[in-house]
């Protein structure tokens, strides 16, 4: 039987700065990247500390591979917010770090028909997105399947608070998605929230967004009021990424009302009109 995850101390490829406060980590872990799927995330911890203890859960960024062609090691991309991430952007090439996964259920197959593709990113809310635009455009295969075309056309809305947090966006560029940029303070492309940036084109059929709490439900309620199909990718805290802490719950509508769901194990992707929010 396939185990449900993989485990592993992975050396350290690369650990390069690509914006302020943010970093790429390459790890050598080719078992692990010939099974993950752009959405779905890992586990990374330090070994041989007890503070921090627990790991944290990073998306896939994506997947590199080696001169065969064939998938050698996976890319995250985080920002340095408290002492898990500092320490980590410490780490040089050679040194190891412990990593488990792939975890969560990664991006849906169905889209619906939809040949427009919006993805949606606020804040640190582009890491997910990397694997996915090339997945989507059929450029590379990811969990052990061909590559596929789904789309023919991917849209990347990315929103920061100023312009040197923006990280990655030749990435994108190079993968082929046509990027529209935003920042709260207007010194990078449009002037205001990701989501009003997005209010001004009407081309994606499904909209797919990460980021902060309060983006993803604006981007929820866009998506409602265009009848648009909307996926969103919940950046939710977790302590064990496998399920079984129960520490990274979010409410999801039933026919009674609402329960809990864990992001870990029945996430982090999630249909937007399945959410039931707090405010509701």
């Amino acid at each position: 039987m396939t185990p449900a995850f993989l485990q592993s101390t992975a050396d350290v490829i690369e650990n390069v700065r690509l914006a302020r406060q943010t970093y790429r980590i390459r790890l050598h872990f080719p078992e692990l990247a010939r099974r993950i799927r752009p959405g779905q995330f890992v586990m990374l911890r330090l070994p041989g500390r007890s503070d921090p203890l627990l790991g944290r859960p990073f998306a896939l960024y994506d997947t590199y591979l080696d001169g065969s062609g064939d998938p050698a090691g996976v890319d995250v991309v985080y920002l340095t917010v408290g002492k898990m991430t500092g320490l980590l952007a410490e780490v040089v090439p050679g040194e190891r770090v412990e990593a488990w996964g792939p975890l969560g259920n990664g991006f849906p197959d169905d889209l619906g028909g939809a040949r427009h593709i919006g993805l949606v990113a606020g804040g640190i809310g582009q890491t997910p997105f990397l694997a996915h635009v090339r997945d989507l455009l059929g450029t590379r295969g990811y969990g052990g399947r061909p590559a596929q075309r789904k789309a023919d056309h991917v849209s990347l809305f990315y929103g920061v608070r100023t312009a040197d947090l923006a990280a990655g966006v030749e990435d994108f560029r190079a993968a082929g998605a046509e990027v529209h940029l935003a920042s709260d303070d207007g010194s990078l492309g449009f002037h205001g929230y990701v989501t009003q940036l997005l209010e001004q084109h009407t081309g994606p059929e499904c909209l797919i967004g990460c980021g902060p709490e309060p983006m993803l439900h604006a981007l929820a309620r866009l998506a409602e009021r265009r009848a648009t199909p909307c996926w969103l990718s919940l950046e939710t805290p977790m302590a064990c990424g496998v399920g079984v802490c129960f520490s990274c719950v979010t409410r999801v509508k039933t026919a009674d009302g609402w329960d809990y769901r864990r992001v870990c194990v029945d996430g982090p992707v999630f249909d937007a009109a399945g959410l039931a929010w707090e405010a509701e």
